[in-house]
């Protein structure tokens, strides 16, 4: 969704919502700057045509429909979820012989306002969105393949890899666990992601 007047008036309804205060009117200036830009959604529609008594309900689906995302200063916890992620990711890292600093950034020129790794002055490709940091398990993965393109594409080789088929490992996301895969010799589980063991 485009327009900094979106973003702007998504943002008040969604931190209203947060906040459990969520009034009439600010959700009709959501719904007029979407008209204004020509957005239309079901429930936006909804809010005009019936003037629901459930604004809550209605105010999420607009938000859900046209795919707004909070930024991380709305949303600093999911910032520190992915940063523990991190930190769990740098274990790994260190484990494994691999040297240089880990961080987590948003880089100026992101108009996204993503997240990224970054590691000896180079950014993984696509970035988070913020609300990956809304779930500790999804940002343990996220930042884990985050970390592995980025290490990789630096080091210019395969990392981690399986100490047994010395072939490069894959992050598995299996219910509340993330670990490291193989898929040599019949896919199994070399480590938790953040247990790898020393080398």
């Amino acid at each position: 969704m485009t327009g900094d007047a979106i973003t702007e008036a998504s943002r008040r309804v969604y931190e209203q919502l947060r906040g459990g205060d969520l009034d009439h009117d600010t959700l009709l200036d959501l719904v007029i700057v979407l008209d204004d830009h020509g957005v239309s959604t079901p429930a936006a529609r909804e809010f005009l045509e019936s003037d629901p008594a459930d604004l809550s309900r209605v105010a999420r689906a607009v938000l859900r429909e046209t795919s707004f995302e909070p930024p991380f200063a709305v949303e600093p916890g999911w910032w520190r979820t992915l940063e523990e992620a991190l930190a769990v990711v740098e274990r790994d890292a260190r484990a494994t012989g691999v040297t240089g600093t880990l961080r987590l950034n948003v880089p100026d020129w992101d108009p996204h306002g993503y997240a990224r790794v970054e590691f000896r002055g180079a950014y993984q490709g696509n970035g988070m969105a913020p609300s990956t940091g809304s779930d500790p398990v999804w940002a343990l993965a996220a930042v884990a393949d985050a970390a592995q393109e980025v290490i990789m594409e630096m080091i210019w080789r395969a990392w981690p890899v399986c100490p047994e088929h010395d072939r490069g490992l894959w992050v598995a996301h299996l219910d509340d666990t993330v670990a490291w895969r193989c898929t040599y010799g019949g896919a199994h589980l070399v480590a938790a992601v953040g247990e790898l063991p020393s080398v």
